[in-house]
């Protein structure tokens, strides 16, 4: 099943069931009215939104409504939790290599994976509001999931069972930010403001076979001012899925139900092509891709976001249709310009 959270003035705003096509909606109120609700109850609560959502893909739901992303909060507005990952080693490698350092060996056997304000998320039409350009505004395209609970000491399978909905996010970075914050030795701060997620949040079952064993077989697209820039698959090139990210938090302490855990930038390795690497299927954040060009010419010459800049962010299934919904934000200073 597919579900979202409607505005309604309030923080958490209203759950609704939406069709699997994205065309209509219904107001799950009747059910639960919040989707922490949900997730605090979901052996219970779940079926009946499922029962719903059924009724409303055979259009037999008396009073649904046409689906509006506009009219979306992000799926969870605000969760006990956001960890994100960086589950896809070729983006780390991409970095170091751009500053001619190497990755520890230990990268590649424990996740890394940094905590993000969880109280403040945007919904995927959103402005993203930012006090300067001169922070380096960045998107980054990414999957990640919410949970239920999981135990500590949980392992990767425990963990993976624990996974009640997937999303596509658009972790916003302040690049120019990270380099001071990092010299700290405390990691992320103000360069990591509020996070976007796409429309929906959609059950393991909606994926079908594009779900495998903890990660999400789906090509990723970053269109950016309208030029594709990014069409990177999700699924093979995740070094660590998301049962062992999800294990790696649950090692020390319980992860409660409505915790969201992040993969972090998608990124797929560049091919050799007449003696040079190139990177086909693009980028899913404009750091990769100064990477890319400091590794290949010696400097980077793609610029950060603008204001007025606009990130739409998809993942579409083998039938062309969109599965989450879109992310679709226009990059804004506090004074709206």
């Amino acid at each position: 099943m597919k579900l979202a959270t409607y505005k309604d003035g309030s923080r958490d705003g209203q759950l609704v069931v939406v069709s699997r096509d994205l065309g209509t909606a219904h107001y799950a109120t009747g059910i639960a009215s919040k989707l922490q609700q949900v997730l605090d109850d979901w052996g219970f609560l779940s079926p009946q939104l499922q029962d719903l959502y059924d009724q409303l893909n055979a259009g037999r739901a008396r009073h649904a409504f046409p689906f509006d992303p506009a009219q979306c909060m992000a799926p969870l507005p605000r969760a006990y939790q956001w960890a994100d990952g960086s589950a896809y080693i070729n983006h780390v490698e991409l970095v170091r290599k751009a500053r001619n350092s190497e990755v520890p060996e230990s990268f590649y056997t424990d996740p890394l994976m940094y905590q993000g304000g969880s109280d403040d998320f945007m919904g995927p039409c959103d402005d993203v509001v930012v006090p300067s350009e001169a922070m380096g505004i960045d998107f980054e395209a990414e999957i990640a999931v919410i949970t239920g609970d999981v135990k500590m000491g949980s392992n990767a399978d425990q963990a993976l069972d624990g996974i009640r909905l997937v999303m596509i996010a658009n972790d916003v970075s302040l690049r120019n930010l990270i380099p001071a914050e990092l010299a700290k030795g405390f990691g992320f701060f103000q360069a990591k403001p509020a996070t976007a997620f796409g429309p929906v949040a959609v059950t393991l079952d909606e994926l079908g076979d594009a779900w495998d064993h903890g990660r999400v077989h789906l090509t990723v697209q970053s269109t950016w001012n309208g030029r594709k820039v990014g069409m990177c698959d999700a699924g093979p090139e995740m070094t660590f899925h998301f049962g062992q990210l999800i294990a790696h938090i649950a090692k020390t302490r319980n992860v409660r139900a409505g915790s969201i855990v992040g993969s972090g930038t998608v990124s797929n390795k560049g091919v050799e092509q007449n003696g040079r690497t190139e990177w086909p299927k693009g980028y899913s954040c404009i750091a990769e891709k100064r990477c890319i060009e400091t590794i290949q010419d010696g400097k980077p010459s793609t610029e950060f976001m603008k204001f007025g800049d606009t990130i739409r962010i998809e993942a579409k299934g083998k039938d062309g249709a969109s599965i989450f919904g879109a992310i679709d934000q226009t990059i804004a200073s506090p004074a709206g310009g």
